[in-house]
């Protein structure tokens, strides 16, 4: 059934207004990316203490997912992701007043509510077009991951000019701005409407299956890892190379922004090449690119015949940088590749699959980045947030390898 003009143009005004409201909620979402770093000398913080403080809001925004979710079936996205934005426009304008830890970690929570807007969009972008052209819709919606990189460029600027506590006065306004240019530009159709089984409960039920929790932990190493290092290397690019926070953060989106941007073109790789081949290829590129990241800045001293002899091993950060942006672009083909075999596997649960497979992602970009300060406080070595990365991309590899076999030895046979 092909659509009419004039649903057409109400389908492709939705897409846009929806893919700009999503890349300003995760440009919201990500802000503790950049503020962590002022605040951390203002609130005399441990590594620890300074990524919960940047953690927080992704858990309230992964948790919050589910209910969004059911709301969007149930109500419309267009109301549900109008009125998640107005609900976080006053928590991200008072964190300007906060003056305690606790209470940037209470407003914390519920700005973190912007993050749940990708369970509102993507079903709300996907049933204003017909099935064919739905993976498209939600590819480009998906690109609003980009955000991560707007809020690189943009916080630093204001806390250069002004301060940091502009920089929520700021997002705010730009978030209220948002959800009215949202409400006017985009449409509700009743038809959309569906009445919602999937409960909280029957996506724990799914975590019974063995091929869903694998798709849970590729998905948090996939995406939870993007969010965490997302939250991570502004922070990282100044304590370990010396940047100013506005360097740091232009160098912190040449990973962002290849790990938002192009999902779609992971849609792409994996409906031409398989879910299976697209995964396994993204594991080892990210595996070897964490193994050579994991190496710290070393002074090395070997006696000679001439005496003593000074050698340094460590990664610069053109180098540094270039292998970052490599590590983007494959997290971004994962993210869609993960999601194409959940399309594959569970076409009549997709909802609740999903809904439990982006759950854990969430989750994994909280712990994730507390752990990174969490070593870095035990160890002094910064570099040992891309060894725990390392690792559980390691877990993944040996977890798709043996859940696999059967697959692969299919293939073998038939190819022979």
């Amino acid at each position: 059934m092909t659509q009419d003009p004039l649903s057409r143009r109400h389908a492709w005004s939705v897409l846009i207004v929806s893919t700009f409201a999503f890349t300003i909620c995760f440009m919201v979402w990500m802000m503790f990316a950049v503020l962590g770093v002022p605040l951390q000398k203002i609130l005399n913080l441990n590594e620890t203490q300074t990524m919960i403080l940047a953690a927080t809001p992704v858990l309230s925004g992964s948790l919050i997912r589910v209910p969004l979710g059911i709301w969007t079936d149930k109500y419309g996205g267009r109301i549900v992701f109008f009125c998640l934005m107005i609900a976080t426009v006053i928590p991200i304008f008072l964190m300007s007043y906060a003056t305690q830890y606790w209470h940037f970690l209470v407003i914390g929570l519920f700005v973190g509510l912007a993050g749940g807007s990708f369970s509102v969009g993507t079903p709300y972008v996907a049933r204003w077009f017909e099935r064919d052209q739905q993976g498209m819709a939600m590819g480009i919606f998906g690109a609003g991951n980009a955000g991560s990189s707007l809020t690189k460029l943009i916080a630093p600027a204001i806390i250069a000019w002004a301060g940091w506590q502009m920089v929520p006065t700021v997002y705010a306004a730009i978030m209220l701005a948002t959800a009215v240019l949202f409400w006017f530009f985009s449409y509700s159709d009743p038809k959309h409407l569906v009445p919602s089984n999937v409960t909280l409960a029957s996506q724990l039920k799914l975590m019974k299956d063995p091929a869903v929790l694998r798709y849970c932990q590729l998905y948090s190493v996939v995406f939870g890892g993007y969010v965490a290092l997302a939250l991570w290397m502004v922070k990282y690019y100044v304590n370990e190379y010396g940047f100013s926070l506005a360097t740091a953060g232009f160098l912190a989106m040449c990973f962002s922004l290849p790990g938002g941007v192009l999902r779609a073109f992971g849609g792409y790789l994996s409906d031409k090449f398989g879910a299976l081949k697209v995964t396994w290829a993204v594991m080892w590129v990210c595996w070897v690119a964490f193994f050579i990241l994991s190496y710290p800045q070393t002074e090395l001293v070997v006696q000679s015949t001439q005496g003593p002899k000074s050698f340094h091993l460590g990664l610069n950060a053109t180098v540094f940088t270039v292998i970052l942006f490599g590590v983007g672009i494959a997290m971004a083909v994962g993210k869609a590749s993960v999601f194409k075999f959940i399309a594959d596997e569970f076409p009549q649960d997709i909802g609740a699959v999903s809904g439990a497979v982006g759950l854990a992602g969430g989750l994994g970009g909280f712990f994730l980045p507390i752990m990174f300060g969490a070593l870095v406080d035990l160890t002094g070595i910064r570099s040992t947030s891309f060894m725990l990365l390392y690792g559980t991309v390691c877990v993944s590899l040996v977890w798709m390898y043996f859940s696999f076999r059967d697959v692969r030895n299919r293939e073998i046979k038939h190819s022979s």
